[in-house]
């Protein structure tokens, strides 16, 4: 279904289709465009409820590390010392990382890292922040850090179940993500589903710890130059998390709840698609004044559907 129009001189000249998935803070669907419940990747978006599987498992971290536990971070320099902390804490190191060497995710970094002359490094893999809190979990737990990314890996194997638990819905098919962690297949109105339990759910439970670490450090999430990082700025107590091959979920303060995937991956059609259906649901938000705060949020001749 088209979600995203791509403009040139007043008239149409690009069109992204994807799905979406709207729903009211308590929990009925008020949207559903596209295939809406065919098993897909949720990517990225996925580290809500792998965050909050951990802190269920006995991970106990600060909020803000909390936060870089579900981050798709920029590999800003306090993203990286973060990471290592939760890694130096559980008496590990870079070297236990089994994510990719990898430069930092945001280009402006990336370029400044390349003309410095500084190498690729695992701890700037922008899911860092997850795979030091795997390892930490799984060290906590008394099992193996070695093959912790295994799918039959006790941690991933909990892990997998509350995905499950909190989509509703049983895992459709395990993949490798790009940073070589499991990833779980799930319906795009599963996804909803739980990351809006996640933002919703009580204080005291795990999921309401991972949601305020996100709230409360959205500079964690991701980073000063990015989309995500600055929406939540712009919007406090709204969640907002991106995923690779164009999934994103939003998630406002009272719970309504928003999940994109662009069919064909682009990553510059996930944030106009999610923004238009907040307009419409959220009409209270000076969403023009939003946009014009967060220069990432700007997408000049794209509009949402």
């Amino acid at each position: 279904m088209p979600l995203v129009q791509v403009f040139r001189d007043g008239r149409v000249e690009s069109v992204h289709f994807g799905s979406r998935v709207v729903l009211a803070p308590d929990g009925t669907l008020l949207e559903a465009r596209g295939e809406v419940d065919e098993p897909g990747y949720p990517r990225s978006t996925a580290k809500l409820m792998q965050a909050a599987g951990m802190v269920r498992l006995g991970l106990d971290l600060p909020s803000d590390l909390l936060a870089l536990a579900a981050a798709s971070h920029s590999a800003e320099e306090f993203h990286l010392a973060g990471a290592a902390q939760i890694l130096g804490d559980a008496g590990l190191s870079e070297d236990d990382l089994r994510c990719p060497a990898h430069l930092p995710h945001d280009p402006v970094l990336r370029d400044q890292w390349l003309a410095d002359g500084r190498a690729p490094r695992r701890l700037a893999h922008c899911c860092s922040g997850k795979h030091s809190a795997m390892l930490a979990t799984a060290k906590r737990n008394g099992w193996p850090t070695a093959g912790y990314l295994d799918p039959a890996h006790p941690l991933q194997t909990r892990l997998a179940a509350t995905v499950a638990e909190l989509a509703g819905e049983p895992v459709a098919h395990t993949a490798v993500d790009g940073c070589g962690a499991p990833l779980f297949a799930i319906s795009l109105r599963g996804l909803a589903t739980a990351v809006q339990r996640v933002a919703t759910a009580p204080p005291g439970t795990p999921e309401h710890r991972v949601a305020e670490a996100m709230r409360k450090h959205p500079e964690m999430v991701a980073g000063p130059n990015r989309d995500v990082t600055q929406l939540m700025t712009a919007v406090p107590g709204l969640i907002a998390k991106d995923g690779a091959e164009a999934v994103q979920i939003a998630v406002l303060p009272d719970g309504t709840t928003v999940a994109v995937k662009i069919a064909d991956g682009a990553d510059r059609a996930r944030m106009p698609a999610a923004l238009a259906a907040l307009r419409r649901v959220a009409p209270e938000y000076d969403w023009d004044d939003v946009v014009k705060r967060c220069p990432r949020l700007a997408t000049p001749n794209m509009v949402g559907l």
